[in-house]
């Protein structure tokens, strides 16, 4: 009974924890490449983190209240507040945050008991790159002028070191989960728990 009275506590510290952390690596501010307004920053490294150690339930709501923060707060990169980023071209980027930590976050806890680097690197690319840009691109296409084939080659600038931020988050999420492997044990299923026919 006292182990479930925790671990409410534990959950809320983790998603505090981890939206610290998102608007932490906003504090080195953010670098603008081109014209599409759509800055380069560290936040994304966070949204990253969250997914591949907290799981899709704690990782959505740590981004999630990074967001709400933001309504309030200049939060993001740059100084920026959510309605700013709403407003603006980046606004599929700061949405997109929601479905690529939940992606993350599911392919995640699937790996599990042994978190692999490999895998973990897809994971984020699919969920932290792939997903995030599809919501990032949409946005631009509707905040700005330009076509969907521009807003693609706008963002092609930004791949490096979003995989680099991809290798990153798996390389230290392996280390986390090696010497926490309980950490990710409520977020879902592992393959030690999951249906072996799966």
């Amino acid at each position: 009974m006292s182990s479930n009275r925790r671990t409410p506590a534990r959950d809320l510290a983790q998603i505090a924890v981890f939206a610290a952390l998102i608007i932490a690596l906003g504090l080195p501010g953010q670098i603008s490449i081109g014209s599409s307004g759509v800055p380069i920053t560290l936040q994304t490294l966070g949204v990253m983190l969250a997914g591949a150690l907290l799981g899709v339930r704690k990782g959505v709501l740590s981004v999630a209240t990074v967001i709400v923060l933001g309504l309030a707060l200049p939060v993001l990169a740059g100084g920026r507040t959510t309605l700013t980023s709403l407003a603006g071209p980046t606004v599929g980027f700061l949405l997109g945050w929601l479905p690529a930590v939940a992606v993350i976050g599911w392919l995640s806890a699937r790996m599990l008991p042994r978190y692999r680097i490999l895998p973990g690197v897809a994971a984020n690319v699919l969920g932290g790159i792939v997903v995030l840009y599809l919501f990032g691109i949409a946005g631009m296409v509707l905040r700005t002028d330009l076509t969907v084939w521009a807003a693609v080659a706008a963002n092609v600038t930004f791949l490096p070191g979003d995989l680099l931020k991809a290798v990153v988050a798996a390389a230290v999420a392996a280390q986390v989960h090696r010497a926490y492997p309980a950490l990710l044990a409520s977020a879902g299923p592992s393959r030690a728990t999951a249906d072996p026919a799966h």
